[in-house]
């Protein structure tokens, strides 16, 4: 079987999913929190010894919110992926878009709050190895 190549955005094609972007991971990042905090009531409540019948209840509420919300979590990676952008960190929004640079593929990297996509790093890098993207202003030619 054919290996699907992954797609490559140009910084101004990135720039242009922000709005979707922005949209779905707004509920990405939510959701994570969401979840991490269900799933620490959760544990604490599972450790507890001898729970009485409304704990118990609230354990099972509990594990069925959280398989929902992980079920939720799944469709908007799925869609994520569809878009051709990789996430990184739910809790931040990170992302990263696959891009050719100077012939070699490395990701431009935007997380939720940023204006725009301003960063770029090698693909295994990852977040602590972002540089800025180079702004190229033409240069004027001196008047003779």
């Amino acid at each position: 079987m054919k290996k699907k190549r992954k797609r490559q955005y140009t910084i101004d094609e990135a720039n242009a999913m922000l709005p979707l972007l922005r949209s779905i991971l707004r509920d990405v990042t939510a959701l994570a929190a969401d979840l991490r905090g269900r799933y620490e009531q959760l544990t604490r409540l599972q450790n507890t010894e001898g729970l009485n019948r409304d704990q118990q209840d609230e354990v099972h509420r509990l594990i069925e919110e959280f398989e929902q919300g992980q079920d939720k979590m799944r469709e908007f990676e799925v869609e994520l992926e569809k878009l051709g952008v990789e996430l990184k960190d739910y809790y931040t929004g990170l992302i990263d878009f696959r891009h050719l640079r100077d012939g070699k593929e490395v990701y431009l990297c935007w997380r939720l709050g940023e204006p725009e996509v301003a960063h770029w790093h090698e693909l295994n890098s990852g977040f602590s190895g972002r540089k800025k993207l180079e702004t190229t202003v033409a240069m004027s030619e001196p008047e003779a």
